[in-house]
């Protein structure tokens, strides 16, 4: 069967279904392709091969930043360590420095302090020769205990030193003085009193030294003579003396 148109052609049913776009053929069946690349490409993502190897680089990267950071902590939390360390440290540094100023602070004062010492001392010693001084011994006494009360007080102690070994540490040797009742190095007497404040020298006590008595030449042979040898000189030279 066929249709006319208005100018007169006739189009056959075949002609008009072949022309219609629905009987077109349409591309291949999504069926026909690889099913995981056609669920990619509809998804519109990469293929899983491709993913897995983009995946382990990341990671990899990943893995790699968290130990570098890993890393920086840790020379952070060193280094802070080494500088509370320091701090504290200094801190008991200056504590100590602050202490030890403390502690001997009036070393200059007890130097200026010591020649009136001194010069008691001796006034002392002339009025005790002097017997009609006596009021004024006395006197001279009292203010030498004051002093050294004083000195006590500021924790400043006089140094002993007659009878004892001689320490450098503590005494200053003026002279020394042979003796045979005294080891060698026996303090003797003491011309200058000497303090320490706590345990630091503020003066040495001025001392005089004992030392060994030097032997004697007693007329007795040496131990390279013996008394025959010396016996025979003493003959040769009686008979030269006749000689002559």
């Amino acid at each position: 069967m066929t249709d006319r148109s208005d100018g007169g052609e006739s189009v056959s049913k075949k002609d008009v279904a072949r022309t219609d776009p629905a009987n077109q053929p349409g591309p291949e069946p999504i069926e026909s392709q690889d099913p995981a690349a056609a669920d990619a490409v509809q998804g519109g993502v990469e293929p899983a091969d491709q993913r897995d190897d983009s995946g382990v680089g990341q990671a990899e990267a990943g893995a790699g930043q968290i130990e570098r950071l890993h890393e920086e902590l840790a020379q952070a939390q060193d280094r802070a360590l080494r500088t509370q360390a320091e701090l504290e440290n200094y801190r008991k540094r200056v504590a100590r420095q602050m202490e030890e100023e403390r502690r001997y602070a009036n070393i200059p004062l007890i130097r200026d302090l010591l020649p009136v010492w001194d010069s008691v001392g001796r006034a002392i010693e002339a009025a005790e020769n002097a017997p009609e001084t006596a009021s004024l011994l006395e006197g001279f006494k009292m203010v030498a205990g004051q002093l050294e009360s004083v000195l006590q007080q500021h924790h400043c102690q006089t140094i002993d030193a007659l009878g004892e070994p001689f320490d450098p540490n503590l005494h200053q040797a003026i002279y020394q003085q042979p003796s045979a009742e005294h080891p060698a190095g026996t303090v003797l007497e003491v011309t200058q009193t000497g303090f320490r404040l706590h345990d630091r020298v503020v003066r040495p006590s001025q001392v005089i030294v004992s030392a060994a008595v030097p032997p004697q030449d007693d007329g007795e042979p040496r131990d390279d003579q013996s008394p025959g040898a010396t016996e025979a000189g003493k003959e040769s030279q009686d008979a030269e003396a006749e000689g002559e």
